[in-house]
């Protein structure tokens, strides 16, 4: 439904402007639904900003799925907000973002994150597992201890206590490469390092060489163990 020239739909307190490729709130948005509104739908704009929500003091629900929103995203103080869903935009640094979130949203209580680099599911980050997801959402509960869904899950009472007890070291931080990108035009150069020490890479040369490894395998993508058996151990 269409509210004068405008493309808002007004369904109560309820105002949703959507798909209108806006890189800002409009003003006119704020000067007129701002006093009443208690859920916001921003979805599939250009978003690059939420600077006119100072405007919605009383919004208790903020859908800003499928913007531009980045590391540089900065709500006002919203003491109403409990539900926020920032679905498939540009966050990548999790700790910096949950801080900001504890300060300005204090009632939040549903949070979604997926379809960003800062939350590892594997619908949209094929190099993370289950194992990285939980990490990051005993990460998100420590920062947000109020929160009682978190993506598309409950918040379940087993989470909560361990986020509490070992959640601080669970933040998922992505290892950096070792081998520098190869640029348009360049040989990359050899790495200024063998990956053997010098006494194990004659082939004549059969003793033992005790070092220092630079890589730890935690193995959870192995596949061979399972087909050790106990009289084998």
């Amino acid at each position: 439904m269409a509210d004068g020239e405008f493309p808002v739909a007004l369904n109560g307190t309820q105002i949703s402007y959507i798909a209108q490729d806006c890189k800002d709130i409009p003003d006119f948005l704020g000067d007129t639904y701002g006093h009443f509104a208690r859920r916001l739908d921003l979805s599939f704009n250009q978003l690059r900003s939420l600077a006119g929500l100072g405007m919605f003091a009383r919004l208790e629900e903020l859908v800003v799925d499928n913007n531009l929103l980045g590391n540089d995203l900065r709500l006002p103080g919203l003491p109403n907000l409990h539900t926020l869903t920032l679905n498939k935009n540009k966050l990548t640094d999790i700790e910096a973002l949950l801080e900001h979130l504890a300060d300005v949203t204090p009632s939040l209580r549903y949070l979604s994150l997926l379809g960003n680099e800062a939350c590892p599911n594997q619908l949209v980050s094929p190099d993370k597992d289950e194992d990285d997801y939980q990490r990051y959402r005993y990460f998100v509960l420590h920062k947000l201890p109020g929160l009682k869904f978190l993506d598309t899950r409950k918040v379940t009472r087993k989470e909560s206590t361990e986020a509490q007890a070992r959640g601080a070291f669970m933040k998922v931080v992505k290892p950096k490469s070792d081998t520098p990108p190869k640029e348009a035009g360049f040989e990359t150069r050899p790495l200024p390092y063998t990956p053997l020490p010098r006494g194990s890479r004659d082939a004549k040369n059969h003793k033992g060489v005790f070092a220092k490894c630079r890589y730890v395998y935690y193995g959870k993508h192995s596949e061979g163990n399972r087909f050790i058996q106990n009289d084998q151990l």
